[in-house]
């Protein structure tokens, strides 16, 4: 799979690349936040229709995520945010959405900055960029797509243009999954305050119920298969729901850094990560998943991290890097002024024989499900009693 990153200049132009003289290509465009079920079906008939047709499957994805960056212009006075702002809403960083594609089978994704002059552009001449210049004749979307200012263009008016203009054929891929979900307008994280992973609050309301809840909540309908949907259960502490969108365990990344070091003289050392995290943090609480070791940090500089040698073998089920790990995110009172929420602490301890010296290293915690909320302990006998019982949940979560 080959990877190129595109930056639009001051007017939105963006210089398109030609992928192939001899071959046409299929394209999808969008953010693919997550990776979500949804998005997997949209990227498979991308994948499905180049093979079919001899073409090459073209992936268009937008960085940072256009949420982002409009929100960030309305709070400051129409400015854009820097290559410094930290987006603690994107649930997957762009080289985790670049590795799923590559197994998928993905021969190209043009990672384009997205900026308020780009998205100005209509849908009209976006797609005529895609024509005249990757040589797009299909396009795939899901049902709920919207490009080009005002997001005017939706499925109907491409399908219209399409037909119309004759020169690239419209693809919509049923994405909506399982149907429709209640989802607060403004997600707030609330730290469950029982054991095991947390039930769905709405199950076995009745309507009125129902709908007094989401009144009181200010309720939006979103697909289940969303990214908004994933960011909601994250919040609330139900990790195997977001996973069963997702498909695959939700992650976050980052690099080892030293702490406090307590939990070594309790004999549970852990690996803490530091500030610069990359994935969307669940609440507060001690979660069941899996350590992995993606090497020194140090190797990936330079390079493109999602074609580095030896990931994918690294993240593979049974790989002599990967370990199952009791994984504990708790809040610092200390106010960030960087990224405007409190600092969070993330540390996982990894169920091996030795102790393992991951210092400067980057590491992937994936998350398998929630087992309790952060508790005060009276003691340090307390909580190694506690530490124990979570070590034994993890290796049957994880098992």
């Amino acid at each position: 799979m080959k990877i190129i990153r595109l930056t639009p200049d001051t007017t939105g132009l963006v210089d398109w690349p030609t992928l192939s003289t001899a071959k046409k290509s299929v394209v999808t465009v969008g953010v693919f936040d997550g990776m979500h079920q949804g998005h997997q079906a949209v990227i498979r008939r991308v994948v499905e229709l180049a093979k079919r047709d001899r073409a090459l499957s073209v992936v268009v994805m937008f960085d940072p995520r256009p949420g982002l960056v409009h929100a960030w212009a309305k709070a400051h006075d129409g400015a854009e945010p820097g290559s410094d702002a930290v987006d603690v809403e994107a649930l997957t960083s762009v080289d985790e959405r670049i590795r799923i594609m590559r197994g998928m089978g993905v021969d190209y994704v043009i990672v384009t900055r997205y900026t308020l002059a780009f998205a100005a552009k209509s849908y009209r001449f976006f797609l005529g960029q895609m024509v005249g210049k990757l040589g797009m004749r299909a396009l795939v979307l899901g049902q709920d797509a919207a490009m080009g200012a005002g997001r005017a263009g939706d499925v109907k008016a491409i399908r219209t243009l399409a037909e119309g203009t004759g020169v690239f054929e419209l693809d919509v891929v049923d994405d909506r999954g399982p149907g429709y979900v209640r989802v607060p307008a403004v997600i707030e994280p609330h730290m469950p305050q029982v054991h095991g992973e947390p039930a769905d609050p709405l199950a076995g309301l009745t309507k009125d119920q129902l709908r007094a809840w989401s009144k009181r909540n200010n309720c939006r309908l979103n697909r289940v298969w969303s990214s908004t949907n994933v960011r909601w259960l994250l919040s609330q502490g139900r990790v195997r729901d977001a996973n069963k969108v997702l498909e695959h365990p939700h992650a976050i990344e980052g690099v080892v850094v030293h702490g406090e070091e307590r939990g070594r003289t309790i004999g549970f050392p852990t690996a803490n990560l530091g500030d610069a995290i990359s994935g969307y943090l669940p609440v507060d609480g001690v979660y069941a998943g899996w350590l992995i070791d993606m090497g020194p940090a140090s190797d990936a500089e330079g390079a493109d991290a999602p074609d580095a040698v030896g990931e994918d073998s690294r993240l593979a089920a049974g790989s002599p890097w990967r370990w199952p790990a009791a994984i504990s995110i708790g809040s610092k009172p200390t106010f960030s002024e960087k990224t405007g929420l409190h600092e969070r602490v993330v540390e996982a301890y990894a169920i091996a024989s030795d102790w393992l010296d991951l210092y400067g290293h980057r590491v992937r915690v994936e998350f398998a499900g929630y087992l309790r909320p952060q508790i005060r302990f009276e003691g340090a006998d307390e909580l190694v009693a506690e530490l124990n019982r979570n070590v034994e949940e993890t290796k049957r979560l994880t098992a």
